[in-house]
């Protein structure tokens, strides 16, 4: 693969999951990575500061896509109106071609402590991004911080259950089914 060619970000992340995959997070090195996608050091360091981040790539544009979608929610929205179309549009984005490459994520993932610490803190970070959206709607605390939280664990719990390759129902509808649990469990709670 010439060096020249477009999709160097991405490319570099297959690159480092299939090597994760294969010999594991601690024997991949950055030089391995490049290697691998047909690129130089120089270049993945363009993109990453380092061979962890190479798996979280998606993280500010994730953050972003929750805000601007809770944002853009009609005013007469609830806060788990709002969190929900931002569930929508975040899970919009995982595309049926995505799923053998998530399931993949996910087992590199859960097979290192330091990218499980790495997952938790983007995930802590999404859930913030929603709180302060909703802050910014005019929902006050500790509501926003609660419909975050429960938004992001819908999207996360959806989102293992749409990489186990037995499944076949599309993100967003697993999505939204885990929301409208975890509403009605929260209105168990009364």
């Amino acid at each position: 693969m010439a060096r020249w060619e477009p999709n160097a970000r991405e490319r570099l992340v297959r690159a480092a999951l299939d090597l994760f995959t294969e010999q594991g997070y601690e024997a991949t090195t950055v030089n391995g990575i490049a290697d691998r996608a047909g690129l130089t050091k120089t270049t993945f360091f363009r993109h990453f500061p380092d061979k962890r981040e190479v798996l979280f790539a998606g993280q500010d544009i994730h953050a972003r896509l929750l805000a601007d979608a809770i944002a853009e929610a009609p005013g007469s929205a609830t806060p788990l109106e709002a969190v929900g179309a931002a569930v929508d549009a975040i899970t919009a984005t995982f595309t049926d071609d995505r799923r053998e490459f998530s399931a993949g994520l996910r087992s590199v993932i859960a097979g290192n402590s330091e990218l499980q610490e790495r997952a938790a803190f983007k995930r802590g970070r999404l859930t913030e991004a929603v709180a302060v959206a909703l802050n910014e709607r005019g929902v006050s605390e500790p509501t926003a911080s609660l419909a975050a939280e429960l938004g992001i664990r819908a999207y996360y719990d959806a989102f293992a259950q749409w990489a186990d390759p037995a499944n076949q129902r599309p993100l967003t509808e697993l999505a939204r089914h885990t929301l409208d649990e975890l509403r009605a469990a929260v209105a168990a709670l009364d």
